[in-house]
């Protein structure tokens, strides 16, 4: 089977063009590749009921099947009426979403998901963790602090998320697992230090609450986003994927369809 894996699509960022634009590109390269399963490691867009849309033509575009689970943007409640909660709810309920829903590709492979949720602990020591939490720095706001409106603090959310993988993992626990999450689940994939701003801004990128949950299963291949990175590696036999196409200004070229073609990964399995 061939997977096509991408991240960070950003559908409602760019300056020009448009989510149907970004929803055309993705299907020719999906056809062009063979993709047979498309999975997307979350922030589609800023609002949830465009990236439900969105998820939903790709499918019936490319007719293939389309897995998700919802990034930090995808939450993002505050032009939507509804709260946070009630919009992970309304992803839940999908048919697409990884949350709760382990995918089982065949007897051997299964698929699962979640968002997780940052945790600090990729920051530089030097900032507490009540600096942490005010979320600004050099009059700069970390953008989650006034558009998500989560019912508890961060590093608990962190842990709720990981506890959820796990019980997600637990049944399918006899398979080669593909676990996908938007938060980082691996340092190498945060900003190095020492840097001026990421000293302080690594702290929302990354999670430590995952780490056991490597060394517990047969995790295969390790999917993430949000960091806007492209870049694969392989380390004690699992190969970490970060497949994202980010914003409009971080693109190589301007043409929409390169970029998605160079930022989706392909997996391929029996």
């Amino acid at each position: 089977m061939q997977i096509g894996v991408i991240s960070d699509l950003h559908v409602d960022r760019h300056n020009q063009l448009t989510p149907k634009d970004y929803q055309a590109a993705l299907v020719r390269i999906i056809q062009k590749r063979q993709i047979e399963l498309l999975l997307i490691a979350g922030d589609v867009s800023n609002h949830y009921q465009r990236t439900k849309q969105f998820i939903e033509n790709i499918e019936i575009n490319a007719q293939i099947k389309v897995l998700f689970i919802p990034g930090n943007h995808d939450f993002w409640s505050a032009e939507t009426g509804i709260t946070s909660s009630e919009i992970l709810d309304t992803y839940i309920k999908m048919d697409n979403c990884l949350i709760d829903q382990p995918y089982v590709v065949n007897d051997e492979w299964a698929i699962v998901g979640n968002t997780g949720w940052y945790d600090y602990t990729y920051a530089n020591s030097k900032f507490s963790l009540e600096r942490l939490a005010r979320r600004k720095y050099y009059g700069a706001t970390w953008q989650d602090k006034v558009k998500i409106d989560w019912p508890m603090e961060d590093r608990k959310l962190s842990a709720i998320a990981a506890k959820q993988t796990i019980k997600d993992i637990e049944k399918v626990k006899h398979k080669k697992i593909i676990l996908m999450t938007h938060i980082v689940t691996h340092p190498k994939f945060a900003v190095p230090m020492p840097h001026r701003i990421f000293d302080y801004f690594n702290a929302f990128i990354g999670t430590s609450d995952f780490n056991s949950i490597y060394t517990s299963y047969d995790i295969k291949y390790s999917i993430m986003g949000h960091v806007h990175f492209r870049n694969t590696f392989e380390e004690n036999g699992v190969t970490y994927i970060c497949p994202c196409l980010g914003y409009q200004r971080e693109w190589r070229t301007s043409d929409i369809e390169q970029e998605i073609d160079q930022a989706m990964h392909q997996i391929v399995i029996d």
